[in-house]
């Protein structure tokens, strides 16, 4: 079993979703029980420990620690069965939750326990912290739905679990076995002995039952779960050979620390009504929605959720989530999401109605609104509830919600009192506080807002986390209601459970591992809270002693100078800006989603299933190289004399691996916008290693083609001769397998300005400027000739504006000197002119779209402001053609009614800033056409990326997915009575199409032309 020691790996995988960080000693990938057992030997050897990971979803620190990692997500992530007629299935931990209900979901069955993080979290991770989810109220713990297990044992046997009656244990290790010493005997024969023996004593049993939390409480995630292991050992009513024992029990939820499972059987419920409706209830206080989730509950909903006004406030500045926020009304300082379900319409509707009425009516109203979410949008309402915790670490400033008590948990009819003394005790400490989370179980994520940077934040972490288990004792709570303990609140399980019970649990883990081969300092035995955190008191950067604190590219303060919400704060200087804008990765891990799950991000995760090519790892790499440099442990032992920052080699490579597809633009709920963050970096490299040439070049391209254009033929014979060409492309290592594109015989602005010659001036008055990008004006200006000739059809005056290139080539390879120089051009010659009445509009997603999304930060400060408003007449030609469709001046009876079939697939820099929708509205207008959105994320080109030789196979494999073989079967289907077209609003997605699937795509543009009336 090959133990990986990278420093890219140990980095990748020090944190979690927690506030803790520390370097590993190695990453393994276990493909089976054989590696698991030769990994535990290694360790037991070096004396060091193995931490079991998943998806690194973990917010308590489960998985961060100084042994050896084993990444189960990689290989043991397959479903090995699943039985309809009796409900279960059976998995190794590294499936993923959602790609598990994937699966069960033609059976009609589904596992219930879900999670916020349900598209990448993995069973395992869940197996492991005891998760439950918003239907917890219905449907419980993972615990509760556990059969059996198979896992390694600390002394390397494998062991499988499930309920046995101690008739079958005495078969199996003798009568009595538990009264025999137990030094040499089998490991598994101590363990069962140690918990019949812990049942049978009248005084332990009394003292869990006095000392655990109460019975009632739905999510108790908190030590180890002896209470539940044995319930049925201890149930005097029962003759003794008669009652069970299920060491899953125990297990689940024991984060790793007792065992390390391989395979896990759940039992599955059959798949909800679907007459489902989100009624949205929105309070005025927080107190309210206290109360409110109390009427709630009397009503029998499925899920009751709180949303607090933060993250609403929040989710106005996530792409993804603005439009997922269209059922709010005003400003609600507290959002309640009651989900109810009926067998009919009718009852669904009489169900809200009588729970809307106790709300809203009478002198003490609860609810000063409540709005009706039904169908698909109730999952739009759930993916702002979920993602409420990436959006608080989004928040601007080193001041951040901080996931420190955010997990307790006390009965529902005691958390209005709870929370009042818990506000209390806020206010004592001047904090305040984020509410969210399952309020219909008593479980409110609660976040104070801390800067752990300061000497008060890392004081009060410790004294909001310690104050808060005396009130959760006082409560009888559980300090986790489903996100474990981890090394976070390990340290108060003795006060909250009291000395004695506390040591019990120690005494479980001495039995099970006594020698500390599995996850030590988890749960029992942990070290203090505040140690090992991601950030140090009064933090400094290694960059900053190498660059000055303003030599940044892009106005990184902007967005936290000018950041409205109440808790945020600017920052000192674009550097410290820079940095913060890398440390809102909170780890959460949504770029980990896999080709199943759709989206964007991550690309390169998708096609190669490695951590370190996650937005995550490449966040959390930079961040411990600008941070630590040379000095994080990562890198002890490496010669670093007379080296910096830009020469530690991991920098480059993770900024490499990236294709800037812009996926966590908007699908990152942190806002990292590692696009962004590696243009910055690459020319801070360029600026200390020089520029590469590869870089200098197509960073020029437009330049190139300018100058190519004037010697046309000539240009376009070096480029396809095969002798030249493959010259060409070795000296700029591109990938032989790639053509270099040809130029057009005329560029696009000539052949406009003839057309516009030809054509009689349009009398509605309705002109639009053009935005000759500089991939279709040299490339494919007859592309940019039809869109014109589109436009003049419908009614518009068209006109290209004096500008030059976007500088998008040049943003992509890092070469923001240059680009800063196309957008300061492009605003001076286009402020004047470009209005509302009058828009720049574009086709080429990628060009038009720098000047809304890069250019006002990329420009002076002093013409940030000119930059915006240039911004917002800048647009997509679908977000114009849209408009004017919703004016009136555009629709179906411009277009033949000719039937037609089109496959769409969406660029990533559209999909990111604006989103395919309007281009599939725009194809509808055709009024027999039948539009189909291909549910693809990148192509795999991003621009050079896929003509890099060592990115080609990469490029082709992202292809693969899903865009070529949806490409094929569509194109397969094409008939004489059924034409098929498929459509591409970006060059580099059609090149990309082109060369991987034989078949020609066309700019959506092409089409609406194509079918217009004459």
């Amino acid at each position: 079993m090959n133990i990986h020691t990278s420093p890219l790996l140990r980095i990748a995988y020090s944190v979690d979703a927690s506030a803790y960080r520390e370097v590993p000693g190695g990453v393994v990938y276990p493909k089976s029980e054989a590696d698991i057992k030769e990994v535990i030997e290694v360790v037991r050897e070096k004396k060091t420990h193995l931490i079991p990971r998943a998806g690194g979803t973990s917010i308590a620190g489960q998985v961060v620690g100084s042994g050896i990692v084993a990444d189960v997500s990689r290989h043991l992530n397959n479903i090995l069965e699943i039985n309809k007629e009796e409900r279960w299935a059976r998995l190794q931990p590294g499936v993923v939750l959602d790609e598990l209900n994937m699966a069960c979901k033609p059976y009609g069955l589904f596992f219930s326990p879900e999670t916020s993080t349900s598209n990448r979290c993995c069973i395992g991770g869940m197996f492991g912290n005891n998760s439950c989810g918003s239907h917890s109220l219905i449907y419980g713990s993972t615990r509760h739905h556990v059969l059996e297990a198979r896992g390694i044992l600390a002394d390397a046997t494998a062991e499988d679990f499930r309920k046995y009656s101690i008739a079958e244990l005495e078969q199996r290790f003798g009568e009595t076995f538990w009264e025999n010493d137990t030094e040499n005997v089998p490991l598994i024969q101590k363990i069962y002995a140690q918990l019949i023996r812990f049942a049978l004593d009248k005084e332990t049993v009394e003292r869990i039952e006095r000392n655990y939390p109460d019975k009632s409480l739905r999510r108790r995630s908190c030590g180890y779960a002896i209470d539940e292991a044995i319930e049925d050992l201890a149930d005097e009513s029962k003759p003794l050979r008669t009652r069970t024992v299920n060491l899953c029990k125990l297990l689940c939820g024991s984060e790793g620390t007792l065992a390390f499972i391989t395979e896990i059987k759940v039992d599955l419920d059959a798949l909800p009504l679907t007459k489902k409706m989100a009624l949205c209830i929105h309070c005025d206080t927080l107190e309210k929605s206290y109360l409110a989730n109390l009427v709630c509950l009397r009503h029998q909903p499925d899920a009751v959720e709180l949303i607090d006004g933060h993250i609403l406030e929040l989710s106005r500045q996530n792409g993804a989530q603005q439009t997922n926020r269209f059922f709010v009304e005003g400003e609600p300082a507290g959002l309640l999401v009651a989900e109810l379900s009926a067998d009919s319409q009718k009852k669904l509707d009489e169900k809200a109605a009588f729970l809307e009425k106790e709300l809203t009516e009478g002198n003490k109203a609860l609810a000063y609104c409540c709005t009706r979410v039904y169908g698909n949008e109730i999952s739009k309402v759930w993916s702002l509830r979920k993602a409420g915790l990436g959006l608080l670490s989004g928040m601007k400033g080193d001041a951040k919600p901080i996931g420190v008590i955010e997990d307790t948990a006390v009965a529902p009819e005691r958390l209005p009192a709870y929370l009042k003394e818990f506000n209390e005790m806020l206010s004592q400490l001047g904090l305040e506080c984020v509410f969210y989370g399952h309020i219909s179980t008593g479980e409110l994520h609660l976040r104070p807002i801390i800067n752990m940077k300061t000497e008060a934040g890392r004081k009060r972490f410790r004294e909001v986390a310690y104050k808060t288990a005396l009130l959760v004792k006082k409560h009888r709570g559980s300090l986790s209601g489903e996100h474990g303990d981890g090394r976070l609140r390990g340290e108060f399980i003795p006060l909250l459970y009291g000395t004695e019970t506390y040591g019990l649990m120690c005494d479980v883990k001495k039995c099970w591992d006594a020698h500390g081969v599995f996850n030590t300092g988890k749960i029992v035995n942990t070290p203090p809270m505040d140690e090992c955190l991601r950030f140090e008191v009064n933090q400094s950067y290694e960059i900053e002693k190498e660059l000055p604190s303003d030599k940044m590219y892009f106005n990184w303060k902007a967005a936290f100078d000018e950041c409205k919400l109440k808790q945020a704060a600017g920052v000192a200087s674009q550097i410290r800006a820079l940095m913060c804008s890398i440390e809102q990765c909170n780890g959460a891990g949504d770029c980990r989603k896999s080709n199943l799950i759709g989206g964007t991000l991550c690309p390169a995760y998708k096609v190669s299933c490695d951590e370190t090519q996650t937005t995550r790892a490449r966040a959390n790499v930079l961040r411990e190289i600008l941070t630590r440099g040379w000095n994080s442990e990562a890198f002890a032992g490496i010669d670093r004399h007379g080296r910096g920052v830009f020469d530690i080699p991991e920098l480059k490579e993770v900024l490499n691996s990236c294709l800037a597809c812009k996926g966590c633009r908007s699908e990152c709920p942190s806002n990292v916008d590692m696009t962004r963050l590696r243009a910055e970096l690459l020319q801070c490299l360029h600026d200390a290693k020089g520029i590469p040439f590869r870089s200098f070049m197509v960073a020029r391209m437009a330049a190139i083609e300018r100058f190519g254009s004037a010697a046309r033929p000539l240009y376009n014979f070096f480029a396809q001769w095969e002798v030249s060409s493959s010259l060409i492309k070795r000296i700029l290592r591109f990938s032989p397998r790639r053509d270099i594109p040809a130029l057009s015989r005329h560029n696009m602005r000539q052949l406009v300005e003839k057309e516009n010659r030809k054509a009689a001036k349009p009398s509605s008055g309705r002109k639009v400027y053009l935005f000759a990008d500089e991939f279709t004006n040299y490339q494919e200006a007859e592309l940019g000739l039809t869109f014109a000739r589109l436009l003049i059809a419908l009614g518009y005056e068209v006109d290209i504006p004096q500008h030059t290139e976007s500088g998008r080539a040049a943003l992509s390879k890092g070469d923001l000197k240059y680009a800063a120089r196309c957008a300061a051009k492009n605003l001076s010659l286009l402020e004047h002119i470009v209005s509302e009445e009058t828009p720049l509009v574009g086709i080429e997603p990628s060009c038009i779209l720098s000047f809304r999304d890069e250019y006002p930060d990329l420009v002076s400060k002093e013409k940030r402001a000119s930059a915006k408003m240039l911004a917002e007449n800048c647009l997509l030609f679908d977000e114009f053609l849209s408009r004017e469709m919703k004016k009136g001046f555009i629709s179906p009876k411009n277009f033949k009614d000719t039937p037609v079939e089109i496959w769409l697939h969406g660029h990533c820099h559209q999909k990111a800033l604006v989103g395919i929708e309007k281009t599939a509205e725009l194809l509808r207008l055709i009024p027999k056409a039948e539009v189909h959105v291909i549910p693809s994320g990148c192509c795999g080109m991003a621009g050079s990326f896929g003509y890099e030789e060592e990115h080609y196979k990469t490029s082709l494999k992202i292809g693969e997915m899903i865009l070529f073989p949806t490409v094929r079967k569509a194109v397969s289907q094409s008939s004489p009575q059924k034409t098929v077209i498929v459509a591409a609003p970006g060059t580099s997605c059609r090149q990309q199409i082109k060369d991987g699937t034989g078949i020609t795509a066309v700019h959506p543009v092409e089409i609406l032309y194509t079918f217009t009336k004459s």
